[in-house]
């Protein structure tokens, strides 16, 4: 049965990689590309592996969403309200079962955004405490922000954080499913949470874990807590299947070897640099070319190397 899977699983990738260059995917709909069925009744809307643009409608991380049974959850409330409403379009499309729980990943806008749509339909929202306080602190600035850069695209979008907030974990069973949430420590921003299915041995992992793009290092990520909590909970699951917060569903060896693997070289490659003497300035140019073909790597490699330097400097 695996081995079915993961062979379906490449056929559902190779068509339409997730690609910088390729503006719009699904131009029927606000949604960058049409969600695919990953394995049974697991569903994910691939996001562009760009930055958020008017053309990608702000999609720009994977939307996913689980058919139970007795009910639809939804991982990750999107970037607007419209985009929030376009996969629940997607949702209905393929079952009649209600949508009766959405998660946020963490408080970033295009986890939270669309809550304004799903809290209009009367669904629950579940976050960790750390992405909801986030949210609460940034969701003004996130909204202002998607207005500038997609216009009308983020019409009817409000400011609604979760409704249910959690620590440790929170665990539901629905229809034929257990999903347990989890917070497994600290990561890319604060608040990132898993959505585990052990029985499917499948991880939706918010962006604990990236594919086909380069992570980015916000002032508030620090990489070697990121590291540590691969390391020591995440790397743990064994997960089978890994839905990451970016780029195509994969396994753990490639969303491994594109964030903790890059993470552990990047400050290799900046200690060796202050261990020489070197500074800031030079940091922004160590070498990342193991990473070059990285969609956003233009974007995003110097500023990942100074917040490194900045945080190893006097490590």
């Amino acid at each position: 049965m695996k081995l079915t899977l993961i062979a379906a699983l490449a056929l559902i990738a190779a068509p339409a990689w997730a690609s910088e260059d390729i503006a719009d995917q699904y131009p029927a709909s606000m949604l960058y590309s049409k969600p695919v069925e990953v394995i049974p009744h697991v569903f994910s809307a691939i996001g562009a592996t760009a930055p958020p643009t008017y053309e990608n409608a702000g999609h720009n991380n994977n939307l996913s969403f689980l058919i139970t049974g007795d009910g639809v959850v939804v991982i990750n409330g999107g970037a607007s309200y419209l985009l929030a409403q376009a996969l629940h379009d997607e949702i209905k499309a393929v079952t009649d079962q209600p949508v009766k729980l959405v998660f946020n990943e963490n408080g970033q806008g295009h986890a939270m955004l669309g809550n304004s749509y799903w809290a209009e339909q009367g669904v629950d929202i579940v976050a960790h405490v750390d992405a909801a306080a986030a949210f609460e602190d940034n969701g003004p600035m996130s909204l202002r922000a998607a207005i500038a850069r997609v216009k009308e695209r983020a019409d009817s979008t409000e400011v609604v954080g979760p409704t249910i907030t959690f620590e440790g974990e929170y665990i539901v069973e629905m229809g034929d499913m257990k999903i347990e949430a989890r917070y497994l420590g600290p990561a890319h921003s604060p608040g990132d949470i898993v959505v585990w299915l052990p029985e499917q041995s499948l991880v939706i992992s918010g962006d604990m874990a990236f594919h086909e793009r380069m992570p980015p290092l916000f002032q508030e990520t620090i990489a070697l807590d990121w590291i540590e909590t691969w390391e020591t909970a995440f790397e743990g699951l064994e997960a089978t299947y890994v839905i990451p917060g970016h780029g195509h569903p994969t396994n753990m060896d490639q969303v491994r070897r594109y964030t903790r693997d890059y993470l552990v070289y990047l400050r290799e490659q900046v200690g060796a640099l202050i261990e020489n003497g070197d500074g800031l300035a030079e940091a922004y140019y160590v070498d990342q070319t193991p990473y070059a073909h990285l969609d956003t790597f233009e974007e995003l490699a110097t500023k990942n190397a100074g917040r490194v330097y900045e945080q190893m400097e006097f490590e």
